[in-house]
């Protein structure tokens, strides 16, 4: 039987790349250790599994060895941690069905157990939902690990995936889930509730942490969130009351505390995207850089912005400590 990925919180991580200094190539080079050391916190830490190289990860500035060393060396960093078998999602960012299963061949002998496959969206005013899902069940059917549907329009010019195209597609023994990047919450839920679709197999995730709450409570698996790289404590904390049934009054309360404080915390996130994580991983956990990623997403927060969010950033802050 084609495996599942949890339910739960997964982390899609960024890329680390070693500072300009101690690089020798054109590019800075990417920094396999810190990705260990930042993976196993967060499997440390209540984080049930990882995206690599998906959009915050910057498959796209990388090379094919690049990825390969990368997912290959954080599957072994977290076998050697003690966390064999780990869940590992890898992402695949390009349009070519061809390359798409390049990309997952690579990546099942990387040791990644799924593929994130992005929708095809470079002709995306083109791309209607037939062809979509004739082009999701070809890289389906050759794939040789399970796949999830990754629709993140703002990367995909303005793709958006409909439900009956997710209905249909969750048929395939070898698509298990589906990632939705985009505040259509009628869509989560819509795909979650759907009776033509086994939950048990076909998990539904969302890349905000915002809608956690409110799409758990009507089926959905959890969120592929950004935010939990920096305060993954905090994140998973909501997971778990939020998947709670029944949810008691107490619970339910919490809930909402918890939900406010990471929906005002997401919104740093929303407004620095990759350069804004990357910089909060390194004040807040020690670990990466103040360089940002690769070109054109090189470069720090601006002078003084990170006060700026001190008493949203503090309050998120407070309560991972407290875990």
């Amino acid at each position: 039987m084609t495996s599942s990925p949890p339910t739960g919180v997964f982390v899609p991580v960024p890329t680390f790349f070693k500072p300009a200094s101690a690089s020798t190539s054109l590019q800075a080079e990417i920094d396999v250790e810190t990705q260990v050391k930042h993976s196993v916190h967060l499997a440390k830490n209540g984080i049930r599994g990882l995206v690599l190289l998906g959009s915050t990860g910057e498959a796209i500035h990388m090379s094919r060895q690049e990825r390969f060393d990368m997912v290959s060396g954080v599957r072994k960093g977290l076998n050697d941690a003690g966390f064999t078998d780990y869940p590992i999602m890898a992402g695949v960012l390009i349009n070519s069905v061809d390359e798409v299963l390049e990309w997952l061949e690579d990546f099942k002998k990387a040791g990644a157990q799924w593929g994130l496959v992005l929708a095809p969206g470079y002709f995306g005013a083109a791309a209607n939902q037939e062809n979509l899902r004739e082009w999701f069940t070809l890289v389906a059917d050759k794939s040789p690990i399970p796949i999830l549907i990754y629709n993140y329009p703002g990367v995909t010019n303005n793709v958006l995936i409909t439900p009956e195209t997710y209905t249909i597609l969750a048929q395939h023994p070898n698509i298990v889930g589906c990632k939705m990047s985009h505040g259509n919450v009628s869509y989560h839920v819509q795909v979650s509730l759907d009776p033509e679709i086994d939950h048990n197999k076909f998990r539904v995730f969302s890349g905000f942490g915002q809608q956690l709450g409110p799409i758990v409570f009507f089926g959905a698996a959890g969120v592929i969130d950004g935010l939990a790289a920096i305060y993954p404590k905090t994140v998973s904390k909501l997971m778990k009351l939020a998947e709670q049934r029944p949810i008691e009054p107490a619970a339910l309360e919490e809930i909402q505390k918890l939900q406010f404080v990471v929906s005002s915390a997401e919104e740093f996130v929303g407004r620095w995207g990759i350069v804004g994580i990357k910089e909060a991983v390194q004040r807040v956990l020690g670990l990466g850089t103040l360089e940002g990623g690769r070109l054109p997403l090189k470069g720090k927060l601006p002078e003084g912005e990170w006060a700026n969010w001190d008493k949203v950033l503090g309050r998120i802050q407070k309560i991972e400590d407290s875990l």
